[in-house]
């Protein structure tokens, strides 16, 4: 009964979708105000409608229904809770219902937290959203209906893939969708500001705290798969360039521009058609990579669909879409009237520099990804394009990018002027020349790019913390400088601290380049030395859990004779799918890890290892947690909360 209760839940909500929809653009047709009401009321309906039917299919994996065929497919009675979650969005069709929950939510959201933005404005942004959910609820309903019964239920289900059995698959794709279909609140935002001609300060205003909590969420759910991708897969990497990576990659890349251009709209009522594209063009890179994973011309452990009859129809919504935005763009684009100016060396100059290598950036991505699925779809040829292509393009593009940051975060508005902003950043110049220095010298034989990222990253750090530090110590003593520092907008630190994050990120990623890698086939009491440590196997045992078995290894690691940590990397076989997997084990030591991972047994009893030292390596992860820590400072600042607070009521004196 439950799922016959979500089944219908998702077909209401497709029909409050459509009236979402029609409402608020007949009343911009016919001038009916009434009309314009019915918006918020349907996106919160609609919101509460889908939260319904996505609770009723977690219900159903809960209770182990094999009779609803999604779960028979992808889950069993073994499974531990956390995993009978996880089996909700890993598969095709509860992601999808995933992807409209969270598409909902954010409608329902600006209904309820956007009352202060003008009424026709925020009715069609969620016309727009209306639009959005329409197509994706009917492509589930008619495609890919996560509800549908098995005449006979079997006793067990098939179980889930044992590579997503993993709790960081429980964080993942949440955070992933809450970021890049969170944008699609700002193409929505634009959409309506196209329709209705209100492009300017006040949009740049509404639209900003809602670009920034998606771009919050996406920040956070690539690390989160980065760093799954890492200790799960047992290769030691932390980003490969896959095509479903990159998915994700392009519309932060596309949002972090945005969000910028977003700024010098507010603060200077320029960029404005530069803005709105970037709003359009954000979400429909979002929309490229739903295509891309689900659509079946890709094998990946990231995609799920494979039938071309569903991606013939996201491609159909991807056209109707980006198309159709686009064409909406071209016909109210001129009629935009231009902000204010300012000059080149300025923070807005800064801004429009940083846009522009982002987007020069986003599209190196879109040409590696597409080129290769588009020859093959040619010319049958098959090619890949993989890390040497876009480290080789990227790296010209990002180190600009990371030099220019510091100085964008240190110029005035409208004006600023060279000579004082190199006094403020002396140090940090300093700072960066001397550790390239001291790295040059001590690593000879080392990379060459790797002294220069660390120099680029410590030059960042320390400039992103100029400004705060002007700002309050600049006269009057220490105590007064603390008091002015806790005194300064949330959104000064909030900027401090992404750029400190993307500092964190350039030396986790430059220190990747002094990575120590053994590899041996090992037996009891054999011993690798690396980087004055020394891992022992000493053991072997086995162990059983709910769903699977599992080979455990067991070194131990010493340093100066001393036994410092026990890692235990194993091999595990499912129960019911029969399928292997490793786990590798890991010791850190300060920001630094020792890594391990097993290979293959021989029938000697040795067993094939892969040890790793891996300096720095968790600042890869920390960069990314400390922007979304910035990006929560600044959304969480009250002159950028989402909405205006209303004018207060002129009191006249009688």
């Amino acid at each position: 009964m439950i799922i016959e209760l979500g089944h219908f839940a998702l077909i209401l909500a497709f029909a409050v979708s459509i009236v979402q929809f029609a409402g608020p653009l007949f009343a911009v047709k016919t001038g009916d105000q009434r009309l314009f009401s019915i918006a918020p009321h349907a996106a919160i309906l609609q919101a509460m409608l889908v939260v319904g039917c996505f609770a009723a299919l977690v219900i159903a994996f809960a209770k182990s229904d094999f009779s609803v065929a999604l779960v028979y497919q992808h889950s069993h009675s073994l499974q531990p809770f956390i995993y009978k979650l996880t089996s909700v969005w890993g598969n095709h069709e509860g992601s999808m219902l995933l992807w409209v929950m969270v598409l909902s939510l954010f409608g329902g959201a600006v209904a309820i937290m956007g009352r202060d933005m003008p009424h026709d404005l925020r009715s069609v942004t969620l016309a727009f959203q209306g639009l959005i959910a329409a197509v994706f609820t009917g492509f589930i309903l008619f495609t890919s209906n996560p509800f549908l019964r098995q005449v006979n239920a079997p006793f067990e289900g098939k179980d889930l893939n044992p590579i997503l059995q993993d709790p960081g698959l429980a964080i993942h794709p949440p955070m992933l969708y809450l970021g890049y279909v969170g944008f699609s609140i700002c193409f929505s935002f634009a959409g309506a500001a196209l329709l209705l001609g209100r492009v300017d300060n006040m949009w740049a205003k509404f639209v900003r705290p809602w670009a920034l909590l998606a771009w919050i969420f996406l920040t956070l759910g690539i690390a989160m798969g980065s760093y799954w991708a890492y200790y799960i897969l047992g290769w030691g990497g932390w980003w490969f360039w896959d095509p479903v990576e990159n998915a994700s990659l392009m519309p932060w890349l596309a949002g972090t521009a945005f969000l910028h251009s977003a700024i010098v709209m507010e603060k200077r009522g320029a960029l404005k058609v530069w803005t709105v594209l970037l709003a359009i063009l954000t979400f429909s890179l979002s929309l490229m990579g739903t295509f891309i994973v689900r659509s079946g011309i890709l094998t990946s452990v990231h995609t799920f669909a494979s039938d071309p009859a569903r991606g013939v129809f996201i491609l159909g919504i991807l056209v109707l879409f980006v198309g159709g935005s686009l064409a909406l763009f071209a016909w109210r684009a001129p009629s935009l009237a231009h902000g204010g100016l300012f000059a080149p060396v300025s923070r807005e100059g800064a801004l429009v520099f940083n846009n522009l290598f982002l987007s020069a950036s986003c599209l190196a991505v879109l040409v590696g990804t597409l080129y290769p699925l588009l020859l093959e779809a040619i010319t049958g040829d098959k090619i890949s394009v993989g890390p040497p292509f876009f480290v080789a393009t990227m790296l010209p593009l990002t180190i600009p990018l990371a030099l220019a940051m510091p100085f964008g975060q240190n110029l005035a508005w409208k004006r600023g002027a060279f000579l004082g902003l190199f006094q403020r950043l002396a140090l940090a110049i300093f700072a960066a020349v001397f550790i390239m220095i001291i790295v040059f010298a001590t690593q000879q034989n080392g990379p060459v790019l790797a002294p220069i990222g660390l120099g680029l990253g410590l030059f960042l750090g320390v400039g992103s913390l100029v400004d705060v530090f002007n700002r309050s110590f600049r006269g009057g003593g220490i105590l007064l400088g603390f008091r002015r520092a806790f005194g300064l907008p949330l959104s000064a630190w909030g900027t401090t601290i992404a750029h400190f994050g993307v500092a964190l990120f350039i030396v986790g990623v430059s220190m990747t380049a002094y990575d120590e890698e053994k590899v041996a086939s090992m037996t009891i009491n054999d011993s690798i030395s690396l980087h004055g440590y020394r891992v022992t196997l000493t053991d072997f045992r086995n162990n059983s859990e709910a769903n699977y078995r599992e080979a455990i290894t067991k070194f131990d690691v010493s340093t100066g004779g001393v036994k410092v940590a026990v890692l235990e990397p194993s091999k595990r076989t499912y129960i019911m799918s029969r399928s292997p997997t490793s786990q590798t084990a890991r010791y850190t030591i300060g920001f630094s890890q020792i890594y391990v991972a097993l290979g293959d047994s021989d029938n000697f009893g040795a067993t094939s290892v892969r040890i790793y030292w891996k300096p720095f390596v968790l600042l890869i992860w920390l960069g990314p947690a400390a922007m979304a820590l910035g990006g929560l400072l600044s959304l969480l600042d009250r002159r950028l909360r989402i909405g205006v607070a209303k004018r207060a009521e002129r009191v006249v004196l009688q």
